[in-house]
């Protein structure tokens, strides 16, 4: 008769630990049914087809169950799943990864209704790579304009020269619009800018007179966009409009007159080159005539001891002497008449 009693008696502490265990276990539940409870029943009457226990697995991998539940709404309310394989999934790993889930969706909503072909794998590649994919399917839908060059970094216009040295300054409107499949590693704006850029000042010098490029700009706008500047870009360029034209200086006649400065200034110097030759051979000629008249003086002074000489010989006689004293007196005569003036020899003296 005890022994239902000890078996009482043992058994009393196993079932408090099952009843606290138990009672452990339905208040998680209820907590976890309390705080996914608004996001399941959400689920439920949209047919997100996300179970309660889903979103709780969800708060454990350190997602966000409220963002999922959003986006997989809007995505079924919207039908592209109908045309899309978009599974929790799928969100759950674009949010771990660090993407922008709604972004993405709402992108996936729009390209849906203007019939743009996006698919969720390019879609969740773009944004992945920086770019903002919702604003990328806009502006495919609505085009946007763009200035060159950028105001934002130049308050000034492009600077081109035509044929005929005449500068013009021109400002120009690019209209793009976004190229999906180009968006992943395509350039961007500053390059679509750069490159009509480029575009416009070729045209415009490769044009024979500004007055044609002031009469007809349109010609100037077909010629860039038939260079298929695009290319390679991640925009699809609309097209080119020049909002204004002004003329500038003229650099071609500038450039002559520089030029013209620049010759003379070489032919000043080729000049003053010739000059130094001709002043140095002047010298030259100065030193040599120096070194022969020196050597006159040297033959002059031989004259005096060579008549020394014939006396003391005596093939020289006196009267020899004076009649060749009125020789060179009568020469001295004839060359002052003449107006040339002679020096005597230095034999003569005495």
């Amino acid at each position: 008769m005890y022994l239902p009693f000890v078996l009482a008696q043992n058994m009393t502490p196993v079932i408090i630990g099952g009843a606290v265990i138990a009672f452990l276990i339905v208040l998680v539940l209820f907590a976890v049914f309390a705080r996914f409870l608004g996001l399941w029943i959400q689920c439920l009457m949209t047919g997100a087809k996300i179970g309660l226990f889903d979103l709780f697995f969800m708060s454990i991998r350190k997602v966000n169950p409220t963002v999922i539940v959003r986006a997989k709404i809007m995505a079924i309310q919207s039908g592209i799943t109908d045309d899309y394989v978009l599974s929790t999934r799928d969100l759950e790993s674009h949010y771990l990864a660090g993407g922008k889930v709604n972004n993405v969706v709402k992108a996936l909503i729009a390209a849906h209704r203007a019939n743009i072909d996006l698919d969720w794998q390019t879609a969740q590649a773009i944004d992945l790579a920086g770019r903002d994919v919702l604003e990328a399917v806009r502006t495919s839908v609505y085009p946007k304009v763009i200035d060159c060059p950028d105001p934002k970094k130049s308050a000034g216009a492009l600077e081109a020269m035509a044929a005929d040295g005449i500068q013009l300054k021109v400002r120009a409107r690019v209209t793009v619009r976004t190229n999906i499949h180009q968006l992943i590693g395509g350039a961007t704006e500053e390059t679509v800018i750069a490159r009509v850029g480029q575009g416009i000042v070729q045209a415009i010098g490769s044009t024979p007179s500004y007055k044609l490029v002031l009469e007809n700009p349109e010609t100037i706008s077909q010629t860039v966009l038939n260079q298929g500047l695009e290319a390679q870009t991640a925009f699809e360029i609309v097209s080119i409009d020049i909002a204004d034209i002004d003329v500038g200086e003229n650099i071609g006649a500038r450039l002559g007159a520089d030029q013209a400065e620049a010759d003379m200034r070489v032919a000043q110097a080729k000049a003053e080159q010739t000059r130094a030759d001709f002043a140095a051979r002047e010298q030259e000629n100065i030193a040599t005539v120096q070194a022969n008249r020196a050597q006159v003086v040297l033959a002059e002074a031989e004259v005096p001891r060579a008549i020394a000489e014939a006396f003391r010989g005596q093939s020289l006689g006196l009267m020899d002497y004076y009649e060749l004293k009125n020789v060179q007196a009568d020469t001295q005569m004839r060359s002052a008449i003449a107006g040339q003036g002679s020096t005597a020899p230095a034999g003569g003296r005495g």
